[in-house]
């Protein structure tokens, strides 16, 4: 406890402490104080916890008084003996002891804080995220980081088991856009050239597969220019991973297995395997969603061809002009949702993309519907029976072309959901979404686009339609969801060099362009490839999920904000003209 050269050495951390007779020199930062005047008690607090000090008339007058001028977030070290505590705080691991002082030390001293360091704070977040160093003393984002660090030991332990090999790929490497923005890095070495930051390693894992290290994981840092929002940062983390002379099948079984040891080892909860499956058809017709959430019911329902016929032009036209009429019901939701809550509805639907939202609430003897007075009464009783809705529920329509009815319902139904909160909070629903579209068409350039990127291999039966009609076109591709969140997205990968030009070709791509983005990995092909596949999972959503965090910003160290800033360090920022002269950079002054 005390060295050679006369100093304290911290022994235990706080919340170690917990049991009576121990010698222990504990450090930390001060939680809070009270000061009885005779008796002094402060809470010391480090990462593993909090505990007791007590400073008695017992204690030496100088050790004392130093006590009594520590304030909250003092920075000691206090040497003492733990006892049996007469007030036991249950609240509190370390709450049946305390420690009886004997010597302190101040390391630092601390000025008042900008808000309070605790869980409870009702600091604003752009308060905390501006001094996020004092924010991560908060044990709530203290355990959230620790979390995240315990999910990537058990993903290296799992695949360095697996025979997984860890390999590091470029962080600066060539700009081959995947359907995000790249961040570009100039070159002073050559001028008016970039690097791009990785949106993610997937040329290079690919490479490595064609080099025959067989199985490599990383747990790659990866950048995306976008827009953000609560699942989103510009830079992210994945637990990425690419193995040779597999297929689909051997992928999914181990992945699975890793998400059985990871729920084991972090949770202590126990999952079956295999995990459920959908197909992307299945997913978007039942869901609306292709990473739909399962653990509530109200899945979507086709009501076409009850409807196609009606006088009501809004479903019949929907129907007349390619689209569908689809509905959800609510059980038991008549109370709840209100004439009121359905006109909310009704502008959240607006807001996505929907013409309007038709309903039925039966909260009384009779329905309520607008649309049924073009029905006949047997034509509304063959409806009410097709959807299952009875007395006390409310059932709401969408009627329009399919790539609107669709999206537009599953998100409704997530939000009627929430409003009724039927979602079970406990509940860890994982599905694998499996033969996506290989392509999907893209209005604004009117192109087909990779729905994943074009290093993913089709499904054999569909290679005939590549040129003739891409729409036809399924993946070897799969995604990984939790509770409605995507983790995971991954494929077996293209290796056939004719068969990855063929495909370049059917995304628009002139040879020209194919030889300048990516002339390295056909010409890799010429040389032989094994065929392999992998995924990324994401650790940050993870992270978040096992948390049970409300944005990706309560489990990162020092993240972004919507902007795309950090608000602590100011970043980003103006750089010297001296800096940009040397890059051969000029900046273009806004328009005003």
């Amino acid at each position: 406890m005390i060295d050679s050269m006369g100093k304290l050495r911290r022994t235990h951390g706080c919340g170690d402490v917990t049991e009576p007779g121990l010698h222990v020199v504990v450090g930390g930062f001060v939680q809070y104080i009270r000061n009885k005047n005779k008796v002094i008690f402060i809470v010391l607090r480090d990462r593993s916890g909090e505990v007791q000090l007590v400073f008695n008339d017992m204690t030496d007058r100088a050790i004392f008084e130093k006590a009594a001028s520590c304030k909250n977030e003092y920075v000691l070290l206090v040497k003492g003996t733990s006892i049996i505590r007469q007030d036991i705080n249950p609240n509190m691991k370390t709450g049946k002891i305390e420690i009886i002082a004997e010597d302190l030390r101040i390391l630092a001293k601390a000025e008042p804080t900008p808000f309070t360091i605790m869980d409870a704070t009702n600091a604003g977040e752009d308060l905390r995220l501006k001094y996020r160093y004092l924010d991560l003393r908060r044990p709530s984002l203290q355990k959230n980081l620790l979390m995240r660090h315990k999910i990537a030991k058990c993903a290296r332990e799992y695949f360095y088991e697996a025979g997984f090999v860890e390999i590091e790929t470029p962080m600066m490497m060539k700009s081959t856009p995947e359907g995000a923005r790249d961040y570009l890095i100039p070159s002073r070495v050559h001028p008016g050239e970039f690097y791009a930051l990785p949106q993610s390693p997937q040329i290079y894992k690919q490479l490595l597969m064609v080099a025959g290290l067989e199985r490599y994981i990383q747990i790659a840092r990866c950048f995306r220019d976008e827009d953000l929002r609560a699942d989103r940062q510009p830079e992210f983390t994945q637990i990425d991973l690419e193995m040779s002379f597999v297929d689909v099948e051997d992928i999914l079984d181990l992945t699975e297995g890793f998400v059985k040891k990871l729920m084991h080892d972090v949770l202590g909860r126990e999952i079956s395997l295999p995990l459920p499956r959908l197909s992307y058809a299945d997913a978007m017709n039942r869901y609306g969603s292709d990473k739909p959430d399962t653990r509530f019911a109200m899945e979507l329902q086709d009501v076409s061809e009850l409807v196609k016929d009606s006088a009501f032009s809004v479903f019949s036209g929907a129907i007349q002009s390619g689209g569908s009429v689809r509905c959800i019901v609510a059980k038991d939701a008549a109370k709840i949702l209100s004439r009121k809550e359905i006109d909310k509805l009704s502008d959240f639907v607006r807001g996505i993309g929907a013409k309007g939202l038709a309903f039925i609430r039966w909260a009384e003897e009779k329905p309520t519907c607008a649309f049924a007075k073009f029905f006949t009464e047997e034509q509304m009783q063959e409806l009410f029976t097709a959807i299952g809705c009875e007395k006390g529920d409310v059932a709401l329509f969408i009627a329009d072309k399919n790539k609107i009815v669709l999206p537009v319902l599953g998100a409704l139904r997530l939000e009627v959901a929430k409003k009724l909160g039927i979602i079970p909070e406990d509940q860890l629903n994982f599905l694998w979404i499996t033969q996506f579209p290989f392509f999907e068409w893209d209005e604004e350039s009117q192109t087909w686009l990779a729905m994943h990127h074009p290093f993913t291999m089709p499904e054999d039966s569909c290679l005939q339609y590549l040129e003739s009609d891409p729409g036809k076109v399924t993946a070897k591709a799969y995604d990984l969801v939790l509770n409605g969140i995507e983790l995971s997205s991954g494929s077996m990968r293209i290796t056939d060099y004719e068969l990855q030009e063929k495909m370049f070709r059917a995304l628009g791509l002139t040879e020209e362009e194919i030889q300048a983005k990516f002339g390295f990995l056909v010409e890799a092909y010429h040389y032989g490839a094994p065929p392999h596949g992998g995924l990324g999972i994401g650790l940050d959503r993870l992270s978040m999920l096992l948390c049970k965090a409300e944005s990706l910003r309560d489990v990162i160290a020092f993240p972004k904000v919507k902007d795309a800033s950090e608000l602590m360090s100011q970043c980003p920022s103006p750089v010297e003209k001296a800096n940009l002269d040397v890059l051969g950079i000029m900046i273009k002054p806004k328009e005003e």
